[in-house]
């Protein structure tokens, strides 16, 4: 008996060695020039890939395992390639090495090449590459390393466009391993913008262009001759994060929309906790120059006026206007007033508690049908104790993530 265990541990010894993370045997580059492909530090993984190896993100079967995906920095051709030191089943018939080709074809669209020479004669052609559909706005960066301001450009596109349809296929693999819950759009609904970030590069003494990341919009119809845009996806490539890329596009996103007199006003679908940082700093950026948000009004508390206002100008609809609201107003309160910080506090809370209210009106009906008198009152009591820790909490978290948001913008 004893035996028959410790050779089954050997065995899983065994077999635990031709495991690997997905997450770290994808390797991921966006290339310009051909050197680049043997250069380590171009390279980067991803940050999910349950979607494709599922929750536990291994590949079982091989031992050094690399999943290769190169793409051509411009139009996003691609290379992929396996390789790996060795595989499961040439040792022990009884197992079988996961599928990882298969998997990876399911999401990467066909016409890819196999082999580092046809990809590096593809490299040589995307002088030819454009960017698609109308530009909208250009902007430049410093960029340190470089010692030199580098131009960007967004543009808007659509499947009209000769050449977008294969192009965007490419471009959206990114999503599944940088969107936790992503998936692919039906691009055939005409009702979907799609923005998209480029940069200008120089090389040989051509200007090329680079995929940097880009927002997808769909437009919903509203009775009776209105639109009102939810952003769906919106990716900044990895190599290009955090220099303020997303920034940029939302705010170009909005002004392309801000002139258009059928828009409501702009949404957004199950927005990550990343992008409603982004969207409060551009939002209150675009607002804070709206006589509604003057000091003096904000000291009056949230109107009527200003979700008027930010609707029509800006095209922001009132749930996130009332963020605007509080987050200015914090920047023209002075907290070390008594009087002001708890006005502040009061007038923050008072929108917080309403979801609390709601569910309490909901218990209390339950409980009326189920228990007596003494017990829901008892019971009201600790909910309430709770209820003002909790409301404390958010309201120090909120109070932290707005004065991000103004530290932000007043760099800016």
């Amino acid at each position: 008996k004893n035996f028959f265990f410790s050779g089954l541990t050997a065995m899983e010894k065994k077999l635990a060695e031709y495991k690997c993370n997905t997450n770290e045997a994808i390797q991921l580059k966006l290339v310009r020039f051909p050197e680049e492909l043997e250069d380590e530090n171009t390279t980067f993984n991803p940050e999910y890939s349950h979607q494709v190896f599922g929750d536990d993100e291994v590949a079982f079967g091989y031992k050094g395992l690399k999943i290769l995906l190169y793409y051509i920095a411009g139009n996003l051709s691609t290379l992929f390639r396996i390789e790996y030191t060795s595989k499961v089943n040439e040792k022990f018939d009884c197992v079988e090495a996961d599928d990882v080709e298969s998997k990876i074809r399911e999401i990467i669209p066909p016409g890819f090449c196999t082999n580092t020479d046809d990809f590096v004669s593809l490299l040589e052609k995307e002088v030819n590459f454009k960017p698609f559909g109308m530009l909208l706005h250009t902007y430049s960066i410093h960029n340190e390393e470089a010692g030199e301001d580098i131009t960007y450009q967004i543009y808007k596109a659509d499947m009209t466009c000769p050449g977008f349809r294969e192009y965007h296929e490419r471009l959206q693999t990114f999503l599944m391993w940088f969107i936790e819950t992503a998936s692919f759009i039906d691009v055939d609904d005409e009702r979907w913008n799609y923005f998209l970030v480029f940069e200008k590069y120089n090389k040989d003494g051509a200007t090329l262009f680079a995929t940097v990341g880009y927002m997808t919009v769909y437009n919903y119809y509203v009775y009776p001759d209105k639109t009102r845009p939810r952003v769906s996806q919106m990716l900044i490539l990895p190599p290009f994060q955090g220099e303020g890329h997303g920034a940029q596009l939302l705010e170009t996103v909005h002004r392309y929309y801000m002139s258009s007199p059928t828009v409501l006003d702009i949404t957004a679908e199950d927005p990550s906790e990343n992008y409603v940082k982004l969207r409060d700093f551009v939002l209150v950026k675009l607002c804070q120059d709206l006589l509604c948000f003057s000091p003096v009004k904000l000291m009056q508390g949230f109107s009527q006026e200003m979700v008027t206002e930010a609707q029509q100008k800006l095209k922001i609809n009132k749930q996130h206007t009332r963020r605007v609201y509080e987050i200015l107003r914090l920047r023209a309160t002075n907290m070390g007033d008594a009087e002001q910080s708890r006005s502040y506090r009061l007038d923050v809370k008072r929108r917080l508690i309403g979801p609390y209210k709601k569910k309490q009106r909901e218990l209390a009906k339950m409980r009326r049908c189920l228990r007596p008198e003494e017990m829901t009152n008892q019971l009201n009591q600790i909910d309430l104790n709770l209820q003002r820790e909790q409301l404390e909490e958010s309201f120090q978290q909120l109070v932290s993530d707005y004065r991000r948001v103004l530290e932000r913008l007043a760099q800016a």
